[in-house]
C-alpha cells in the first residue's frame, strides 16, 4: 500500500485542529481539497478515520490508532529529505526548563569540534517540545524528560547535576554550609508554577516531607529569585552550576545526604536525523571529561523513574 504523504498531513493537520477549516488554511489549501485528500487516505486504507460533529470532526478509533505512525511518517520523510538536501545543515534543537538554564549544557558541548552546529530553539516544556519532535519540526530537544512521554520518542541521559537549595538571606538556615532535605521542611518552597507542573519539585517535596510551597510569576531567573529573597521562609532549588545573578539577600547552599541530582536527557524521533550520533558522541566525551554521569545511590537521590532505569552508579 503507498501512501500519499500530502493526504497523511492533511489527515495530521485535521486531528490536532479537531475542524475541516483551521486545518486547510493552516495548510493553505482549500477545505475543499484537504476533504478530497482525506477521503482518498480513507478509500486506501478501506476505513473511516474521522466523524463529523456539529462543531468539526473528531477521530474513530481507527483515526486514533493512526494517528502516531503518521506523524511518524512525516517526520521521517521530513529527515529524509533534509539528510538529502543538504546533510551539514545545523542541529534543530528546542529546550524547555529554561529557568534552569538547559542551554549551559548544550553550549559546552557545541564548542567542542567533534559536535555538529546546532541551531537552539526555545520550547516551552516537555509536552509542546514532544510535539514539535513528532511533527519534525526539530531534530532534538534538551531537558529533564518525566512520563508520560509519547510513543515515538527516544532518550537519553546526558548529565546528573547536583542541586543546591537557594535561600532568602533572612531564612534561619541560611548561613548554613551545608544543608539535609529534610531540614527545609520547616520552610516554604517557592516554585515557578504550580507544583503539578514541576515534576522534579513536586518529587522532591513528596520525598522530604515539604508541606508548605506556592507559585511566583516564571518571568525568568531574575525575578523569581528577587520574589524569593522578599521572604525569610522562602527557598527554591537551582542546579548547582546555574550562574546565580547578583541579587542582594538570596543564598545558595549546597545539600547533601541526600544530594538531590537533577536529570538532563536529550530526546528525539524514531532513528534521529543524521546529525545525532555526533551529537551523542560529543555529550559522552564531555560526560567523561566533566564527571556528569556520577551517582551513588549512597549518597545521592534520584526521583523515580530515574532511581530505578539502570543509572550507573559511577562514585
Amino acid at each position: 500500500m503507498d501512501l500519499d504523504l500530502a493526504q497523511v498531513h492533511a489527515f495530521v493537520r485535521a486531528a490536532e485542529e479537531s475542524h475541516f477549516g483551521r486545518a486547510a488554511a493552516g495548510l493553505s489549501i482549500s477545505q475543499q481539497a484537504l476533504s478530497k485528500r482525506i477521503a482518498r487516505l480513507e478509500s486506501v486504507l478501506g476505513t473511516a478515520l474521522f466523524l463529523r460533529t456539529g462543531q468539526g470532526v473528531e477521530l474513530t478509533r481507527a483515526g486514533h490508532r493512526f494517528l502516531e505512525p503518521a506523524r511518524q511518517t512525516l517526520a521521517a520523510a521530513d529527515r529524509a529529505v533534509a539528510a538529502a538536501l543538504d546533510e551539514h545543515r545545523p542541529l534543530r534543537v528546542d529546550v524547555w526548563g529554561h529557568l534552569y538554564a538547559p542551554m549551559r549544557t548544550l553550549a559546552q558541548v557545541a564548542a567542542g569540534s567533534d559536535a555538529p552546529p546546532l541551531e537552539l530553539g526555545h520550547g516551552r516544556d516537555l509536552p509542546s517540545v514532544a510535539a514539535a519532535l513528532l511533527r519534525g519540526d526539530i531534530d532534538a530537544a534538551f531537558g529533564r524528560v518525566h512520563p508520560p512521554l509519547p510513543a515515538g520518542l527516544t532518550h537519553r541521559l546526558v548529565r546528573l547535576e547536583p542541586v543546591d537549595a537557594v535561600l532568602s538571606a533572612d531564612h534561619p538556615l541560611a548561613d548554613a554550609s551545608a544543608l539535609r532535605p529534610e531540614q527545609l521542611r520547616g520552610s516554604l518552597l517557592w516554585a515557578p508554577a504550580t507544583l503539578d507542573r514541576l515534576d522534579f519539585l513536586h518529587r522532591f517535596a513528596e520525598r522530604f516531607g515539604i508541606r508548605d510551597h506556592a507559585e511566583g510569576t516564571n518571568l525568568g531567573l531574575d525575578g523569581f529569585l528577587a520574589d524569593l529573597a522578599a521572604d525569610p521562609r522562602r527557598f527554591s532549588l537551582i542546579p548547582a552550576d546555574v550562574p546565580l545573578p547578583h541579587i542582594p539577600g538570596i543564598r545558595s547552599v549546597p545539600l547533601v545526604d541526600p544530594t538531590p541530582l537533577y536529570a538532563w536527557s536529550l530526546v528525539w524521533c524514531g532513528s534521529g536525523p543524521p546529525h545525532l550520533p555526533a551529537l551523542l558522541s560529543a555529550l559522552a566525551a564531555e560526560a567523561g571529561r566533566s564527571r556528569w554521569l556520577e551517582y551513588d545511590p549512597a549518597r545521592d537521590w534520584l526521583p523515580e523513574p530515574q532511581a530505578a532505569s539502570g543509572v550507573r552508579p559511577d562514585r
